[in-house]
């Protein structure tokens, strides 16, 4: 995810990175002011198509689609949103298992064994989305080693399932009694469940008839608008088509980006940062 100041303005307009929307337009931008200038070309020179209000058409047809790019737009940032307060929780409940195992056990191994456990999770979930496996973030447990571990299908459930089985087993040696079961038991359940909701986010794009729709409107509208446009604008059409090209396409893929917010994009959830400062706190908690 890029850190920025959102109050420094002018570095912003003139900065380019490399997912700017600018850099993956541009041959798309180019060939579309080459196809603007030679509509221009031939509207002027040769065939002097004269209508009346011949913008009029195509404002009424920006304005649906501008509807259409905003409901777009939002429908991707409640995805993205969603996912940052998910991982959010990831944050909560993880110091809230740790301060109350903490309290409650009184072996150090325990606790050890616990804190790996849950570090293990959040990173597996991490890596989980991103469809990656790195050995380097995990740590052997009792009852899970690297090699399980690396062969299993679903790891963050492999770890969800020796984590219900370290504190079932504390409460099977009479170290946790079955009120502590009751207090631990809604962080253990919200692991799973955060898991969930970001496979859901994931796994449920955007319906595939609704964006082809909106990539076929935003097509039809850019080609045909040098056509009406040119006997009005003459020369600054090419110049108008273009803008409004990266304007529109520039919309639809910031969405596309966005709606799945656990890669590895510059727009992504900084799963990264949120899982080390989740080993961090536990370290301080349980060590």
């Amino acid at each position: 995810m890029v850190t920025y100041n959102p109050k420094d303005w002018f570095s912003l307009i003139i900065k380019f990175h490399k997912s700017d929307t600018f850099r993956v337009l541009l041959p798309v931008l180019i060939s579309v002011g080459v196809y603007a200038a030679i509509v221009v070309i031939l509207e002027v020179h040769y065939f002097h198509i004269e209508t009346k209000n011949p913008t009029v058409m195509h404002s009424i047809l920006g304005f649906v689609l501008s509807m259409l790019l905003v409901f777009r737009t939002n429908t991707a940032y409640e995805r993205w949103w969603e996912g940052r307060k998910v991982w959010g929780s990831f944050v909560n409940n993880s110091r809230n298992l740790a301060l109350k195992v903490s309290a409650l056990l009184n072996d150090k191994k325990d606790k050890s064994d616990i804190k790996h456990l849950i570090t293990n999770y959040v990173f597996s979930t991490k890596n989980h989305l991103r469809e990656v496996y790195n050995a380097e973030e995990f740590v052997s447990t009792q009852g899970l080693n690297t090699d399980s571990f690396s062969k299993a299908e679903h790891r963050p459930n492999t770890i969800a399932k020796q984590l219900y089985a370290k504190v079932y087993g504390l409460h099977a040696q009479t170290q946790l009694s079955n009120e502590h079961l009751y207090i631990l038991n809604e962080e253990l359940k919200s692991f799973t469940d955060n898991c969930g909701i970001c496979e859901r986010i994931k796994n449920t794009p955007i319906p595939y008839s609704y964006s082809i729709f909106l990539k076929k409107m935003i097509f039809l509208y850019i080609i045909t608008l040098p056509l009406f446009f040119a006997s009005e604008f003459k020369y600054a059409t090419i110049p108008i088509t273009v803008i409004v090209l990266y304007v529109f396409a520039s919309i639809e893929l910031i969405a596309e980006e966005i709606e799945d917010p656990f890669g590895f994009d510059d727009n992504d959830l900084p799963l990264d940062d949120i899982c080390q400062k989740i080993k961090i706190n536990l370290n301080e908690i349980l060590d």
